[in-house]
């Protein structure tokens, strides 16, 4: 954990919805004038698209395992010496990985590509990663151990696949088959290193549809937050009864289901994790003397 310089992450798997609580911490950032330093968890991806796919082609003939999950498709290493280097002094390299065309003109590049490594500047109060793996621990990398907020996104399994097929055939051009391919070939690496992050976080938010998932592969819509229950699980540090019952209180529809876990209407997300994260990030800032 950062002992001047905030860091606040946000990890979930590919399709989990990690990008609503980046929404809502843009929001809060704004607010308490918190200047964040961005980090995507994607740029520390270890191959571009191209060589990705060379990559996966030799791990196939060699029965090998390569996926964006896992520690061979990932600088591990490079993440973790950002954490540990912003942490003491509020600096560090990092990189973009453009997706697609409109981000090719924003950097300079081609998608699929990553931009040249730079240095974060000095007039940061915080770093924000979202990405894979916020806290993810393998061997001497330990992630979590560098963060001082982190805020897991899972949401039931079938969901996040629904997600993610939604997302890889309706915006990147993959077929359906290829997207379940994909899903088979990261397994391993899901069950490994996204999962156990979720035992590290200090709060989970995972959505729960309230329409029929049972075949993701074949549902042709994303349940809306309407369509959606949320649980919010504190797991460090535990919230008193008198602050859950406060909760409760703040947010319509809310129960409580659990000594440390709160089931709201999926509609009322971005306000519950506004109401939550923004306490959170207030008592962090001004334990690092960046706010009064």
């Amino acid at each position: 954990m950062s002992r001047k310089h905030p860091i606040i992450a946000v990890t979930g798997s590919s399709g989990a919805g990690t990008s609503t609580v980046k929404d809502a911490l843009h929001h809060i950032f704004r607010r308490v004038g918190a200047r964040a330093a961005f980090i995507e968890g994607d740029s520390f991806h270890r191959y571009d698209r191209k060589q990705m796919r060379k990559e996966l082609e030799k791990a196939k003939k060699e029965g090998g395992n390569l996926s964006h999950f896992g520690p061979e498709g990932n600088l591990f290493d490079k993440q973790l010496e950002l954490f540990q280097t912003y942490g003491e002094s509020g600096r560090g390299q990092f990189r973009h990985y453009i997706h697609n065309e409109e981000e090719a003109v924003a950097y300079g590049g081609k998608p699929g590509t990553f931009t040249e490594w730079e240095t974060i500047s000095r007039d940061t109060d915080l770093l924000f990663y979202e990405g894979l793996h916020g806290g993810v621990v393998d061997g001497e990398i330990n992630m979590a151990n560098e963060v001082d907020l982190l805020i897991g996104v899972c949401p039931t399994i079938n969901l996040e696949w629904v997600q993610k097929i939604n997302r890889d055939t309706a915006d990147r051009g993959y077929r359906p088959e290829d997207v379940m391919d994909t899903i088979h070939r990261r397994m391993y690496d899901y069950m490994h290193y996204i999962l156990p992050q979720f035992t590290q976080t200090n709060i989970n938010f995972q959505r729960i549809p309230l329409t029929d998932t049972s075949n993701p592969f074949f549902v042709q819509n994303i349940p809306t937050l309407d369509q959606s229950l949320v649980m919010i699980h504190f797991l460090d540090p535990k919230p008193s009864i008198e602050y859950k019952i406060h909760l409760k209180g703040l947010i319509e529809g809310a129960t409580l289901t659990g000594f440390n876990t709160l089931v709201i209407p999926g509609g009322k997300m971005m306000y519950a994790m506004e109401l939550i994260l923004t306490e959170r990030i207030v008592e962090i800032m001004k334990l690092r003397g960046h706010l009064g």
